[in-house]
């Protein structure tokens, strides 16, 4: 445990500048979202044009093809709550997907993660430099997740904190796994923001459930 809690604290002491900005941008978007607030979309862009540089600099490719998705849902989102809305005088209200359109979502999300985990798992044999990858399938887990999160955020459905709940326990794992300390800890607080999040649009005044 001591040397979790060193490990913590030597990469938080020694950070990156645009890995700590990466931080800050990425805890701001999940904050403004829980607090319904448009500036969410602003500082996820933020979040993700910073992660191009370090997945560049660390050469994770696939991250950063990954977050190109992430960036035109953001820009997407940001549209959708400004002109989304019927009244301009008026928030985009947080609604919900009927249990068939769930269904739905759900499955065209594990048919995802499926086909997106078999093509990292054969990632090595398509380009022979690049060694097999560690959690193939569990990688492709909480990235396709994040792409449906994301999705469920632009139309601002309460749903998105199921996904995002599952995403974060699921990173918390993986990293804690690969020894990634840190980050397993940062999304440990994801994890509480998560539920802070969905607890918060569950009580406002600007849910309208189906």
């Amino acid at each position: 445990m001591n040397e979790i809690v060193q490990e913590i604290l030597s990469y938080s002491l020694n950070i990156d500048g645009y890995e700590f900005l990466g931080l800050i941008f990425g805890i701001l978007a999940v904050w403004y979202l829980i607090k319904e607030s448009i500036l969410t979309w602003p500082a996820g862009i933020l979040y993700v044009l910073v992660s191009f540089i370090v997945f560049w600099e660390i050469r994770l490719y696939g991250d950063l093809l990954l977050h190109v998705v992430f960036l035109a849902l953001n820009i997407y989102g940001w549209y959708f709550w400004v002109y989304g809305k019927q009244s301009k005088n008026k928030d985009l209200p947080i609604t919900t997907y009927h249990l068939k359109q769930n269904i739905y979502i759900l499955l065209i999300s594990i048919l995802g993660i499926f086909v997106f985990g078999y093509f990292l798992a054969h990632i090595h044999s398509i380009w022979d430099h690049i060694p097999p990858a560690a959690v193939p399938y569990w990688d492709a887990t909480t990235s396709v997740l994040s792409i449906t999160g994301i999705w469920l955020m632009t139309k601002k459905k309460l749903e998105n904190w199921y996904y995002w709940f599952i995403v974060d326990v699921l990173a918390c794992g993986i990293y804690f796994y690969k020894g990634i300390y840190f980050y397993s800890f940062l999304y440990g607080v994801y994890i509480a923001m998560a539920v802070s999040g969905y607890l918060a649009w569950k009580k406002s005044p600007n849910l309208h459930l189906r």
